[in-house]
């Protein structure tokens, strides 16, 4: 029996002559080892069509070279040979290669005082496009702190020198007196609200860039914060995170300027744009500040 040869309709001329800006697959399941954790990530990767006469791509070539990313560290280096591999076994249709990353990298953080520690997940993006140009990388992540509401905080202050007045307006003044009705709820009549706040960020690469700077981005974003949120806690951490939030008050016009001052110092950042969300627990709308560098 002659076997006969499997008809390849993609590669068939077409009649609309008009080319495609990207072909490709969306949200292979991949297991990838990302800042030394292991990440099942999901991954979007594709070409542009620009022989207008062509019918389709091969897609199954992408999806092969892909799987030789499966277990190992994603590196900057790894995702150009990548690329360079689906331009080359498309050379005769496409101009430009380009694939998104995208899954939650666990981290292991310290608590604030004691010596617990516990995981959190920092979503992430990873955008790569090569063409004639070379390598362009864009890296997001996404990570939650508090914020307390310096307005409420001050109102807060002022009931409480209210009450003071108050309690205390006849009196002479004595010290355990008064150190015992602050740690009262008589002398604390009132507290600040803050709320569990998300900030998006989201850096263009340097072209000299070596490395994707995601743990970087993250550590100075908590710095420039001064409230992450945190995973095990005892009371000492509670009492420590209180105290941070109490010096760190900050609307999300205050926050966004912290991140933008934070992001300038990276010296992988060629451009960012972030957002940063206060989901109020004062009203039943959320906060939003947004800003940008060099971002066109």
């Amino acid at each position: 029996m002659n076997e006969q040869p499997l008809p390849d309709i993609a590669a068939q001329a077409t009649h609309h002559d008009l080319p495609l800006q990207w072909v490709g697959m969306a949200g292979i399941a991949l297991p990838i080892r990302l800042a030394g954790a292991a990440v099942t990530a999901s991954v979007d990767i594709g070409v542009s069509l620009d022989d207008a006469g062509a019918r389709g791509i091969h897609m199954s070539r992408l999806y092969l070279a892909l799987q030789h990313l499966a277990g190992k560290p994603l590196t900057l280096a790894a995702l150009q040979h990548l690329l360079d591999g689906c331009l080359s076994s498309h050379h005769e249709l496409s101009d430009s290669a380009s694939l998104t990353v995208r899954g939650a990298l666990p981290l292991q953080r310290p608590a604030l005082v004691s010596q617990l520690s516990g995981w959190k997940h920092y979503p992430f993006e990873i955008h790569a496009r090569q063409d004639g140009r070379g390598l362009h990388t864009e890296l997001q992540v996404e990570l939650d702190y508090s914020s307390t509401c310096p307005c409420s905080a001050a109102l807060a202050r002022q009931l409480i020198q209210q009450r003071f007045a108050e309690t205390f307006a006849q009196e002479s003044l004595d010290y355990l007196e008064v150190l015992d009705w602050l740690g009262s709820t008589q002398g604390i009549v009132a507290t600040p609200h803050s709320q569990r706040s998300t900030a998006t960020l989201r850096l263009r690469l340097a072209p000299d860039c070596a490395e994707l700077p995601l743990l970087a981005l993250i550590d100075s974003a908590e710095r420039a914060l001064g409230t992450p949120v945190q995973t095990a806690v005892k009371r000492a951490d509670e009492q420590a995170f209180a105290l941070a939030n109490g010096q760190n008050l900050m609307f999300c016009e205050d926050a966004a300027r912290r991140l933008h001052r934070a992001l300038r110092q990276l010296p992988q950042a060629s451009a960012f744009c972030l957002r940063v969300v206060h989901a109020e627990s004062l009203h039943a709308h959320d906060a939003v500040a947004e800003s940008r560098w060099n971002w066109s």
